[in-house]
């Protein structure tokens, strides 16, 4: 068996503590520390993870642990700094998205890993989703243009009130969670983004920036997309999920259950729910033929998933897909450079929404 890759965790958030759950149960990983600014006052690390080092400085813990491989999964502001110091010191890279807060930064992270050989995979959960791997399958059936339509907005209460606070301080909403859907535009329609708009309000007062966005992206195919997100406690949950592409052939939509109910102060509210961002209990696919008296010659299909993977077993899988990426020195030149070019997008839309006007990008 292949010695295990030891592994630094930095940030046990949401996604951070699934990562090292992942690393905690793998048989391929070794946990040698984990990271965060206040770990130590934190009260809630979960039971599986009781025992491992802990560090509340970076520079310490990467020095003292000397790890394989670090896993950043901290606030987006952190993530070149730190995933420059770990490629330096001659570690493998996994990093929530997005991979930086500007382009130059993201471009000096990717020329480092390209420089010093090491591997840079970045948490695009949907990549490993097979109900989105399906999705864009049926999209690229459907002719061109394309048109998409894409949101994800969030209802802000309990810990997500504070979660989504704190994110807004590193990133407005359609920059952060952008990333994954304008990535799903770019490989449904494998064409080059020429122009980006991008409009936003601040509606809640103790966030320090917007908190709703809308971009729209033009393709050199002559497809358009659009991506909506809002995070605050007044946001609505009318339509929060919406995911649909529509081409001359048809239209495939993600179809997820939403629960309306009004029992307890739990169920009001599910859009923050992190299980809820990726959840697709079916494909709905419709078919644009029509025969001689122009009704429609086939009925629209519905493909089921009920069984798909949940957020963990999401997060399994992206640390497996690390793991081999180590050990099988797998060519990683695809999905870095998808990382910059989405994130490339989304920040065009936050300079549209600064300069009243359309970017075109060059």
């Amino acid at each position: 068996m292949a010695d295990r890759v030891k592994v630094l965790v930095v940030g046990l958030g949401n996604m951070g503590a699934s990562h090292a759950s992942a690393y905690h149960r793998s048989e391929g990983f070794q946990i040698v520390g984990i990271m965060s600014r206040s770990i130590k006052s934190n009260t809630k690390i979960p039971a599986e993870l009781a025992g491992y080092p802990l560090y509340e400085d970076f520079d310490l813990a990467l020095k003292e642990t000397k790890p394989d491989a670090v896993s950043i999964n901290s606030w987006p502001n952190t993530h070149a700094e730190y995933a420059l110091k770990a490629i330096a010191a001659n570690c493998h890279v996994f990093m929530e998205k997005p991979l930086a807060t500007n382009i130059e930064d993201a471009e000096k992270v990717v020329a480092a890993a390209r420089a010093k050989n090491r591997k840079l995979v970045l948490g695009y959960i949907l990549r490993v989703h097979p109900s989105w791997i399906k999705f864009i399958e049926v999209g690229k059936t459907l002719g061109k243009p394309l048109v998409m339509r894409l949101n994800l907005n969030q209802q802000s209460s309990g810990s997500a009130w504070h979660w989504h606070k704190n994110l807004i301080d590193s990133l407005i909403p359609i920059v952060d969670c952008g990333v994954h859907y304008v990535d799903v535009m770019c490989q449904l329609t494998g064409a080059k983004p020429v122009r980006v708009h991008g409009i936003g309000a601040k509606l809640w007062a103790e966030a320090d920036k917007q908190n709703y966005g809308h971009l729209h992206v033009t393709f050199d195919d002559g497809s358009v997309g659009w991506y909506e997100a809002g995070w605050g406690p007044m946001m609505s949950e009318t339509a929060y999920f919406v995911k649909d592409v529509v081409g001359p052939k048809g239209a495939v939509s993600i179809v997820a259950g939403q629960a309306a109910s009004t029992a307890s102060d739990a169920e009001v509210s599910n859009s923050a729910d992190i299980d809820r961002h990726t959840k697709t209990d079916a494909l709905k696919i419709h078919y644009a033929q029509v025969d001689g008296d122009k009704n429609f010659s086939k009925p629209d299909e519905i493909v089921s998933m009920e069984d798909e993977p949940g957020h963990q077993e999401l997060c399994d899988r992206e640390q497996a897909f690390f793991l081999r990426a180590i050990r099988e020195d797998l060519d990683l030149t695809e999905q870095m450079d998808a990382a910059v070019n989405s994130l490339r997008i989304v920040l065009a839309a936050e300079q549209s929404i600064a300069l009243g006007r359309t970017v075109e990008l060059a």
